[in-house]
């Protein structure tokens, strides 16, 4: 694979039921390219967790997975309202996920930690009041 490839992905902010889609999609077009199973597992538990944070606090955004040669790198972007403190929201448990999304069982506090484990490589850019763009990679190889 000499050039990347780039998926796009809308991640709708409205709808639980089709939050996970765009990391369903992801997982099946990394299983047609032949990655391995341990890879594919890490980018899409990484990425269904950053969908479903986009849908619980930003009204959704966008999706991008490149895969290179010798890394998937998966950018997600938002225009909610910002992480006042990212330091905090690393922490396992913290959560500013209102009570009507933790009574659905979502809003535990372990999407930003997951994403940071299951991946090589995490940043997160985020202004308050404009929103958030979280890069990730998972190196392959």
């Amino acid at each position: 694979m000499s050039e990347e490839l780039v998926f796009r992905y809308d991640v709708n902010g409205d709808d639980f039921t089709s939050a996970g889609q765009a990391s369903v999609q992801v997982k099946r077009n990394l299983r047609q390219l032949g990655l391995d199973s341990d890879t594919i597992r890490r980018v899409s538990i990484a990425m269904y967790e950053g969908e479903i944070n986009m849908v619980i606090h930003a009204g959704g955004g966008v999706a991008e997975v490149r895969v290179s040669e010798d890394c998937i790198t998966i950018v997600l972007t938002d225009k909610g309202p910002g992480i006042k403190d990212i330091e905090k929201a690393m922490q396992e448990g913290y959560s500013t996920a209102p009570d009507e999304i933790r009574s659905l069982g979502f809003g535990a506090g372990m999407g930003l930690p997951n994403m940071k484990r299951h991946t090589d490589s995490i940043e997160i850019d985020s202004v308050l009041g404009v929103g958030t763009t979280i890069t990730m990679k998972v190196n392959l190889g």
